[in-house]
């Protein structure tokens, strides 16, 4: 009687079931929670849905009556309007802070954790900080400006003063990208430094021909973080001019519509899902696209140390 033996698994297939197995759960999450949605709102943006009524098919129509729609260009010009100031602000801004606190000063780590709470705050509190220091009448700011016998502006009840108001309260968060651009200024060799010394090199020619280099890969990664979060823009703008702010949603004078708060009132005021939807995929797509655009100039001003290598060494043979 010939006995069949049960076949026995070698470890890497005992490694890989282990890993299909703890990865399920995440997989599982990810198509409920993440890519279902995802393709949900895809379909929803080619129809006419207003929760109640069962979805109708309308094609494009959401996406050409977007195009038409003065509002949303109003938004897509104060987004950009924001942008083109947060964005590079919080990168100058956290980096000087990090190269600044990376000097060998008294209570060096007291001043880095000074720096880098604030970013750690939720946004609803930190927004309705600002609300009340930016308040023209009775804020801490304007009231210290009154003190020196300056008028102080309306701040977020002025059109003119709404996106730098804005713009201000992003910096009170570039703690989070000083700390990543401080874990790279320590990640630089000091023989460069030390090399760049002997050779006569002074403190502003070691800071562009050694500092900024080695940091072009955290600049890269903090440019895309940022702008992905930039583009984001919502918390912030919905506390500062809802209820807690001016109680005028987008104002004044439509001067803070910023792209997802107007992708909100569809979707939640004006309970239009279809146009919400079509909203979010260009969105997406209009990120994707500087993504990768980004991506594809990284390789003209980011400096890879491994990579230099590799080319030097390809020359050399």
């Amino acid at each position: 009687m010939n006995l069949v033996k049960p076949k026995t698994w070698t470890i890497s297939q005992r490694e890989a079931a282990a890993a299909y197995l703890y990865t399920t759960p995440w997989v599982i999450g990810f198509i409920i929670f993440t890519a279902g949605p995802m393709l949900t709102s895809l379909y929803y943006s080619f129809t006419e849905f207003n929760i109640i009524n069962p979805p109708v098919w309308v094609g494009f129509d959401n996406y050409i009556n977007l195009f038409k729609n003065p509002i949303f260009w109003q938004s897509v010009k104060v987004t950009f309007y924001y942008a083109s100031l947060a964005l590079p602000l919080g990168l100058i801004v956290g980096f000087v802070l990090a190269v600044l606190l990376n000097q060998e000063i008294w209570g060096q780590k007291v001043w880095r954790t000074i720096y880098f709470l604030p970013s750690v705050i939720a946004g609803v509190a930190v927004a309705l900080m600002w609300v009340r220091l930016l308040n023209p009448n009775i804020g801490l700011i304007n009231t210290l400006l009154r003190q020196i016998g300056i008028q102080g502006p309306g701040w977020l009840q002025d059109p003119q003063w709404s996106i730098p108001s804005l713009v201000l309260m992003s910096l009170w968060g570039v703690g989070g990208g000083m700390i990543i651009y401080l874990a790279g200024l320590q990640g630089i060799p000091t023989a460069l430094y030390e090399a760049a010394k002997i050779d006569g090199a002074n403190v502003l020619q070691r800071f562009r021909h050694i500092t900024i280099p080695m940091m072009t890969p955290i600049i890269f990664y903090n440019l895309i973080l940022g702008l992905i979060n930039t583009f984001q823009l919502f918390t912030e703008v919905f506390v500062a001019t809802g209820s807690g702010g001016a109680g005028n949603l987008g104002g004044p004078a439509r001067s803070t519509m910023v792209y997802n708060l107007y992708l909100y009132l569809n979707a939640f005021r004006y309970f239009d899902m279809g146009t919400a939807s079509a909203m979010a995929w260009i969105l997406f797509l209009f990120i994707l696209i500087i993504t990768i655009l980004l991506f594809r100039s990284s390789e003209f001003w980011v400096y890879y140390e491994g990579q230099l290598s590799n080319k030097k060494a390809s020359k050399n043979d």
